[in-house]
């Protein structure tokens, strides 16, 4: 791991449909010295960003596109087709892929669902960009199929989304360069994966010293008390002095004396 206790900043990347907003807020409660600056990259450019410098980490899709990057998946997202308000699949609660077989599935170069074969029939041409295809379907050219994240991000009235099954989801992961695992990335792992603040695997500015802390009042308290098993004199309890104590050996009686010893005989008092 390589230091970064120098570092001005935490350069956060992110990908269309992904919201950092929570992860940014705990950081900026845990980590009030460095500020987090947020990087908005598209789905291709991301990993290359990373690979650049320009960014410490960064949510993408997965796959990610090369072994010198490490990701933690984090979430799969529900896969939907956007169509117009009006369209017949609107009467459904749910679609299947079988559905939009004489649907003309939008296919944009921007897409980030693994397909094999897109369902449906394709376009004679594939829109530049996810906004693009948005714009065709609300001009009843075709219906798109994307994560729903960014269904939810292009938003428009005239449109609208059902869940689509049995195709392929999109997963978000958080990635980083494997070289460059520094200590702030670590901290914002720490914070994805929701460890506390007190996580023993987080890394924190006094690690370590709160045990030696403790450790040492527990010495101050030890001698500010007496031993364990003495009495205030400083005499052991079997040496007796302690309260109800009689400085017998264990096994022996209390107060109506030593084993064995029989008591006096009380006797009659005599007449004068």
């Amino acid at each position: 791991m390589t230091g970064s206790d120098a570092s001005p900043s935490f350069r956060l990347a992110y990908v269309p449909g992904v919201t950092p907003s929570k992860w940014v807020r705990i950081w900026n409660e845990r980590q009030p010295d460095v500020p987090l600056a947020l990087v908005q990259v598209t789905a291709a450019e991301s990993f290359g960003l990373l690979r650049d410098g320009g960014a410490d980490a960064a949510f993408v899709r997965l796959p990610v596109d090369g072994a010198d990057l490490s990701a933690i998946p984090l979430y799969t997202e529900t896969t939907v087709v956007v169509i117009p308000k009006d369209h017949l699949l609107t009467a459904a609660e749910e679609v299947s892929a079988a559905d939009l077989a004489d649907e003309i599935v939008l296919h944009p170069l921007d897409d980030t669902l693994d397909w094999e074969r897109p369902p449906g029939r394709p376009a004679f041409e594939r829109p530049a960009s996810t906004a693009d295809a948005i714009e065709l379907v609300a001009a009843g050219v075709g219906v798109l199929v994307v994560p729903q994240s960014l269904a939810r991000l292009h938003h428009r009235k005239d449109l609208t989304y059902r869940p689509l099954t049995d195709v392929p989801a999109s997963r978000v992961a958080l990635s980083w360069p494997e070289e460059k695992t520094t200590d702030l990335v670590e901290d914002f792992i720490g914070i994805v994966r929701g460890r506390t603040v007190n996580s023993s695997r987080g890394r924190r500015p006094e690690q370590g010293k709160e045990p030696a802390k403790e450790q040492a009042k527990a010495k101050a308290k030890a001698k500010a008390q007496p031993g364990r098993g003495r009495t205030k004199d400083g005499r052991s309890a079997a040496q007796g002095g302690g309260r109800g104590g009689s400085g017998a050996p264990k096994g022996a009686k209390g107060a109506k004396g030593a084993k064995g010893a029989k008591p006096a005989k009380r006797g009659k008092p005599r007449r004068p």
